[in-house]
């Protein structure tokens, strides 16, 4: 299955997938959404800024999935993974809101030659799209 993680082009996140310092994607949702449940080891990952071309692919190595997770739960969620992740606010009582948690542990991250994708269907704020071909939507 291919996914396109569409990221936040304010906080960089593309340039640290591909330099290496990013090696876990998250997506944090107070309801139960894709990725969640929907990806699994050995996907392909595309990955584009939002209002840019998709220029980057990853293969998903690992996948963890937390479902309302409890205080101490995050604790050491955050404890193990941010790093990876990269994320700035580490404190665990922000991240008690949400109840479904995906962590895509990347793998091979590289640039591609950049390619515009049609979201048509998918909803305007989609932030994570799953196919069974990148194909289907590439435009």
């Amino acid at each position: 299955m291919d996914h396109i993680a569409i990221l936040d082009p304010k906080r960089k996140l593309l340039s640290l997938i591909l330099s290496g310092q990013k090696t876990i994607e998250s997506r944090w949702y107070k309801t139960r959404r894709v990725p969640y449940g929907a990806i699994k080891p050995g996907d392909k990952i595309y990955f584009k800024d939002a209002g840019k071309k998709v220029s980057a692919v990853a293969l998903a190595e690992k996948v963890l999935f937390f479902n309302h997770p409890t205080q101490s739960e995050l604790n050491a969620l955050l404890l193990k993974y941010a790093d990876g992740i990269c994320l700035k606010e580490r404190n665990p009582r922000k991240y008690i809101q949400y109840n479904y948690i995906t962590l895509v542990f990347l793998k091979d991250a590289k640039p591609i030659t950049p390619f515009d994708i049609d979201k048509t269907g998918f909803g305007n704020a989609c932030a994570w799209l799953c196919l069974e071909n990148v194909g289907e939507i590439r435009k």
